[in-house]
């Protein structure tokens, strides 16, 4: 009788390597920093971080002051709705995961080979609680219902820029159809030391919803480095609550927090992002 060839176990948990995904590459490496923490690199670019130990631990700083600036605002209910437009290794989602236990999170992620890795390597909560669509991140926005999430996070790359598609008035106002009231949207805008890329992307979500806020580090401000802001709109005031300045203040690269009349000054006449039609 002929042997039965057995077939090889499935990969589960990460491991160091090179992978192929439907955009290009994606490499796994070990952060020798931490226990069993992880960094994904997305065709030579970083990514995502994720602490296999602790969900709760954010090593990016921008995600911790996304991730503050949601913890201070004030939702009508404890039950977070919450879209992920850019899953990479979904690092945010599961930090909400661990937080909010009773969250229910949906992440949209392009590239559905990552989206099958990430699963296969992390311990990501299962669907319905969070559920990874593959597709394109404003395709997707606009098939959801009207006032069904109460936090959307946008931190969507394609190398080290955001498809303009995301970036315009037309789409930023598809957002906020898709957010119910006291919602939240939190981006993460790549910008250079000139920031005219946040003075215009601070007047589009200044264009659509009544109050906003900027984040980042003072440096970063003052024009003097590259790096991440973070920007939100929400149609009730935010980021004024003390412990949160304080937090930031506190964080391993201190950030300053700019509300909404000091970021309406900042963006000045800077023109609105438009769809090209």
């Amino acid at each position: 009788m002929a042997n039965k060839k057995t077939r090889p176990e499935k990969q589960t948990g990460p491991k160091v390597g090179v992978y192929d995904i439907d955009t290009g590459t994606c490499e796994l490496v070990r952060d020798t920093l931490t226990a069993d923490g992880w960094m994904v690199h997305v065709n030579g670019v970083p990514s995502s971080h994720i602490d296999m130990d602790d969900p709760s631990q954010l090593d990016f700083e921008y995600m911790r002051w996304m991730a503050g600036l949601v913890r201070y605002h004030t939702f009508s209910s404890s039950k977070l709705r919450t879209l992920h437009l850019g899953g990479g290794a979904c690092t945010l989602a599961r930090y909400f995961a661990a937080e909010y236990p009773d969250a229910r999170q949906v992440v949209v992620e392009l590239d559905g080979k990552l989206a099958e890795l990430v699963r296969e390597w992390f311990d990501l909560p299962r669907a319905p609680m969070l559920r990874i669509r593959v597709g394109e991140a404003r395709a997707v926005t606009e098939t959801l219902t009207e006032d069904s999430r109460d936090v959307i996070v946008r931190d969507v790359f394609a190398g080290s820029a955001t498809p303009e598609s995301l970036l315009t008035l037309e789409f930023t106002e598809q957002v906020r159809r898709v957010l119910a009231p006291r919602g939240i949207y939190v981006v993460n805008c790549g910008d250079t030391r000139d920031l005219m890329r946040t003075r215009r992307e601070a007047a589009t979500i200044g264009q659509v919803f009544p109050h906003t806020v900027i984040i980042a580090d003072p440096a970063m401000l003052k024009g003097r480095r590259y790096g991440n802001v973070v920007i939100a709109g929400s149609d009730t005031p935010i980021g004024e609550d003390p412990a949160l300045a304080r937090e930031l203040l506190g964080g391993g690269v201190p950030a300053q927090v700019w509300l909404d009349e000091r970021v309406r000054s900042f963006s000045g006449d800077a023109k609105v992002l438009r769809d090209v039609v």
